[in-house]
């Protein structure tokens, strides 16, 4: 029998295992378990979600689909509005923005507006008006040259200062949050205003990525007003300079991250980024926790319009003619061998170096290759070139489009995810909950989302052999059909969804600010 703490050896792989593995009822091609009701909450709380991405409107990465996916399937638990500076992308999204109120300036953070855009799904979303900040071509953190604006630190800080100027009711918006929910490091100052000000409040902090820590000279201190206090160990001072990150996580009530691993990865010198120690002290006093992504609802493979061909479960015919699309799409001959998917942001992180580096042999066992994604131009190029070198076999597009990316999950046999770190990762569930399998590192949400040799394969070390020995695992499986297809049936009915994902976010927020209205009323 297949368990996530088997061992990699190609030799359970046998034809008694095989039968023993397609004959088991819970890999049956039974459907995914009903979505949970979630039951209104008579406690609800008014929450302030503070982010720089929003997916229906700007996106770069994940926290662009989270920020998105949880206030809404939060929206019976708790009264979640988002908070999001106004980029072109969502001045000029054909969402009506109407001005509410007004908050002003603050050391050399300009004064802006609020202006508030009501979603047709009926997500309330406040959008900071400051156009000599926000408005500008680029991502929400560069020039389409991939440079960082020089003004980030003031950019972030505004967004910061905004949320603390909306909880102190300075906003005048008919809206007061019972708590305010920060994303990484571009909101990481809201925490720290809200207490420097003496403001009661509660805030939770939550870590997408600690590798991205919004790092700035300590000169910049004036520009944002931060008080001298603030520049100890225990503050947001980082080897000499200023932490957004630090700073959210040195003054939030509570920290989470995206997944149980990485909550523990994260405490040790390999994935601390320097902030090991801190967080390891975090953890200490019960204040770090992981909470697991979720994905919405538009990933259900019979109903998804940007598939060539719907399919469900055990429905394999269909499922083919997103294959065929996709070697037709990628320049690929055609082949009776897996398909393998890359869908990535194209950053060293997400070890595109070992892609690389195994290519010639997933090419020469009769695999092919289709990737997709932008990011570091040097990784951008290395992917151009290993196209040149594996023509009919290997397919780049330089760049991300959603449709072609969800085509690629329905139609790839496997999806590669060798990240040297993966704080909790989204495409290895969308790939399972289109039947792709994933082949990833045993790291982060990754360990936590994929069980190795049922939904997907798991390799232990950051090597080439290593990954290559996961890869033959994934070849073994796709020379047996049927534990190929059982596997399939398992990945697609794993249970991913928001709605219970959102379970601990919405009791962490209602003890949260249960703690903060004890507090307030002690003598």
């Amino acid at each position: 029998m297949i368990s996530a703490a088997a061992p990699h050896q190609e030799e359970r792989l046998t034809p008694q295992v095989v039968n023993e593995l397609i004959s088991l009822p819970d890999l049956a091609p039974a459907g995914r378990p009903a979505l949970a009701v979630i039951n209104a909450n008579p406690n609800k709380k008014k929450v302030l979600f503070v982010t720089s991405e929003l997916a229906d409107l700007v996106k770069t990465g994940g926290l662009g689909d989270v920020s998105a996916a949880l206030p809404r399937a939060m929206r019976h638990l708790h009264d979640v509005r988002v908070l999001i500076p106004g980029y072109p992308q969502v001045l000029n999204s054909d969402n009506p923005i109407h001005i509410i109120g007004e908050l002003g300036g603050h050391a050399a953070l300009p004064a802006c507006k609020i202006g508030r855009m009501d979603m047709t799904d009926g997500l309330v979303i406040y959008v900071m008006i400051c156009p000599e900040l926000y408005e500008r071509e680029g991502t929400p953190y560069g020039a389409n040259n991939g440079r960082d604006w020089p003004d980030n630190h003031i950019r972030f800080a505004r967004l910061g200062l905004a949320a603390a100027d909306i909880a102190a009711n300075l906003a005048q918006i008919h809206w007061q949050p019972d708590l305010v929910h920060a994303h990484d490091w571009p909101a990481g100052l809201a925490p720290a205003y809200m207490h420097w000000r003496g403001q009661r409040t509660p805030t939770l902090f939550t870590i997408h990525n600690l590798a991205y820590q919004g790092v700035f000279s300590r000169a910049c201190c004036p520009e944002l007003g931060i008080p001298h206090h603030a520049l100890q160990q225990d503050g947001m001072e980082f080897y000499g300079k200023l932490s957004f990150l630090k700073a959210g996580m040195a003054y939030a009530s509570h920290i989470t991250t995206v997944s149980a691993t990485y909550a523990a990865e994260i405490t040790t010198p390999a994935f601390g980024c320097g902030l090991d120690g801190f967080l390891a002290s975090k953890t200490q006093q019960g204040l770090l926790s992981g909470i697991p992504n979720g994905i919405d609802e538009s990933w259900e493979a019979t109903t998804d319009p940007h598939l060539v061909a719907p399919f469900g479960i055990g429905d394999w015919d269909a499922r083919a003619v997103n294959t065929t699309h996709v070697r037709n799409l990628f320049g690929l001959n055609p082949s009776k061998g897996p398909l393998f998917a890359v869908v990535s942001r194209l950053v060293y992180q997400k070890g595109l170096d070992l892609t690389e580096a195994v290519a010639a042999f997933i090419v020469a066992s009769g695999g092919q290759i289709c990737i997709i994604g932008r990011g570091e131009p040097e990784e951008e190029q290395a992917m151009r070139e290993l196209a040149l070198r594996f023509p009919g076999q290997i397919g780049v597009r330089i760049g991300f489009n959603e449709t072609d990316a969800r085509r690629m999950f329905a139609g790839s046999d496997f999806l590669l995810m060798p990240s040297r770190y993966e704080p909790c990762g989204l495409s290895q569930m969308y790939a399972q909950r289109f039947g792709s399998l994933p082949v990833a590192r045993n790291t982060g949400g990754l360990a936590d989302t994929i069980e190795n040799g049922v939904t997907g394969f798991l390799f232990d070390e950051s090597t080439v052999a290593s990954y290559e020995e996961a890869l033959k695992r994934a070849f073994k499986v796709f020379s047996y059909p049927k534990l190929l297809n059982a596997m399939r049936c398992r990945a697609m009915a794993a249970p991913f969804n928001w709605c219970k994902a959102v379970e601990p976010y919405a009791e962490l927020y209602e003890q949260l600010v249960a703690k903060s209205l004890l507090r307030t009323v002690k003598p």
